[in-house]
């Protein structure tokens, strides 16, 4: 028998993570025409109009994990972490645009996703595999990131 979906929490789990998003977009927005346009960046940079998209869908698909978790237990505190991370990447490179300390928190980040992966696993396996594209993402960011500092000194 499959269990109730609770709504107010599937709506909370969805907001909090899409929050985390508009957040970060608050300092992104401006920055991309101005000075990440000024950037150079390597062949393989997306073009700005996947960015929009694919976090949206990465964000929806990190809510429904949330979901999956909070129903059978306790949230861990390494999903919060990598959240909070995950804003504070766009405030450092875009709002202070500063690419080498975006950089060391992209790892940082990283490191929070695969974590909270690890520890999905053993509460809910689907909640795990949910968060693999997310990780796959930002692991491109990372290379993109550490590109535009290699390649504007």
């Amino acid at each position: 028998m499959l269990k109730a979906i609770r709504i107010p929490k599937l709506i909370l789990s969805l907001g909090l993570c899409l929050g985390a998003g508009v957040l970060g977009s608050v300092f992104t927005t401006s920055a991309i025409p101005a000075w990440y346009a000024t950037l150079n960046k390597p062949v393989f940079a997306p073009p700005n109009s996947v960015f929009a998209p694919v976090w949206t869908t990465l964000y929806i698909l990190m809510g429904i994990s949330l979901y999956l978790v909070w129903q059978k237990k306790k949230v861990p505190s390494v999903f919060w972490v990598q959240l909070v991370l995950n804003t504070l990447w766009s405030i450092i490179f875009f709002g202070l645009k500063n690419p080498a300390l975006a950089f060391v928190n992209i790892v940082a980040l990283w490191i929070a996703i695969f974590l909270t992966i690890k520890s999905f696993y053993k509460i809910n396996k689907l909640a795990s595999y949910l968060l693999i594209p997310y990780l796959l993402w930002v692991t491109i960011a990372s290379l993109l990131n550490l590109s535009i500092i290699i390649l504007n000194p």
